[in-house]
């Protein structure tokens, strides 16, 4: 099989209910051992709890959410004379996306309820309203940036 160039980016095809790109993304990282209908029922039930709980539009909650916890910044490795420096750099916009998609799941798998779409529900609530495991993420690796920021000339 040859090798995809870094241009060539294969794109999402976007989920049937709400016709989002990004939602699809969610859907594939929810998704284990290639069981993508049930990843499809957690998502969507837990947009279905948002919902109920939130009496607001589930999809512009979850879009909240995202921007909320999207990075800015974040620190990367780079070795100059035999020191490793941590050096803050912007995030582009493909690797925000997977960077965020990850944390909002990583931080839904930490909760503690039952379902896993009471659990991601939750976590969609959470971060649109400024709080949650995500979020706290997100701030832990933006003030490990600014913590850096003398290193910024060091970048590439």
């Amino acid at each position: 099989m040859a090798r995809r160039r870094r241009a060539e980016v294969r794109q999402l095809i976007p989920d049937l209910v709400y016709q989002d790109v990004l939602v699809s993304a969610l859907i594939n990282r929810i998704m284990e051992d290639g069981k993508k209908n049930i990843a499809s029922r957690i998502f969507y039930g837990a947009m279905g709890i948002v919902q109920e709980r939130t009496g607001q539009e589930p999809l512009k909650i979850f879009k909240q959410a995202f921007d909320n916890i999207k990075p800015r910044v974040e620190v990367r490795s780079r070795r100059v004379g035999g020191s490793t420096y941590q050096v803050p750099v912007e995030v582009g916009p493909r690797r925000i996306q997977s960077l965020t998609l990850r944390w909002l799941t990583a931080a839904a798998d930490s909760r503690p309820e039952r379902t896993a779409m009471e659990r991601i529900a939750g976590e969609i609530m959470d971060a649109a309203q400024g709080r949650g495991g995500a979020l706290k993420k997100k701030d832990d690796v933006e003030r490990m940036a600014e913590a850096n920021r003398a290193y910024a000339h060091y970048r590439w």
